[in-house]
């Protein structure tokens, strides 16, 4: 796995209420708005934002909640996007042989891209994904290309 984090994502209850407060409210720009769905949000050199519906983030990445009792943890996933479905399985398989947990297999997804997800040692989880459509140019800008992003895929 190359040493990179391209995508920060936060699972949030509303996204309008997050495009409310993050754009609307502090100015911020978006990349890319899905109503309803996902915000992506350029915060660095090639890195994003990604605020993504919890009820979508449960459905493709299985729950998030975290174990009884314990207050403070939100959902979150850090995104680490590469060239190729096949990058994507190698980098799971990986993870599971450096002691991590392959959660979700890769898998082709609805937002046009292929991802899985597995959690480190700490718990904490990684989707590793190849979207098409998610571009970091030279400059450290990222765009959305002509693929079909309508989830975060980025990660």
């Amino acid at each position: 796995m190359h040493q990179h984090l391209n995508v920060v994502t936060l699972g949030v209850a509303d996204v309008t209420r997050a495009h409310g407060f993050y754009v609307d409210g502090l100015g911020w720009r978006p990349t890319l708005h899905v109503p309803g769905e996902v915000l992506f949000l350029q915060v660095g050199g090639g890195v994003v934002l990604a605020l993504w519906s919890l009820d979508e983030m449960v459905r493709e990445a299985g729950p998030t909640a975290p174990p009884a009792g314990e207050l403070g943890r939100a959902p979150i996933t850090l995104g680490h996007n590469v060239a190729s479905e096949s990058e994507v399985d190698a980098v799971l398989a990986a993870a599971e042989r450096a002691g991590g947990q392959v959660l979700v297999a890769g898998a082709r997804r609805a937002w046009g891209g292929y991802s899985g997800y597995f959690v480190d040692p700490d718990g904490y989880r990684w989707e590793i994904a190849h979207n098409p459509g998610l571009v970091v140019h030279a400059d450290g800008t990222v765009t959305f290309g002509d693929a079909d992003t309508t989830g975060p895929g980025a990660g």
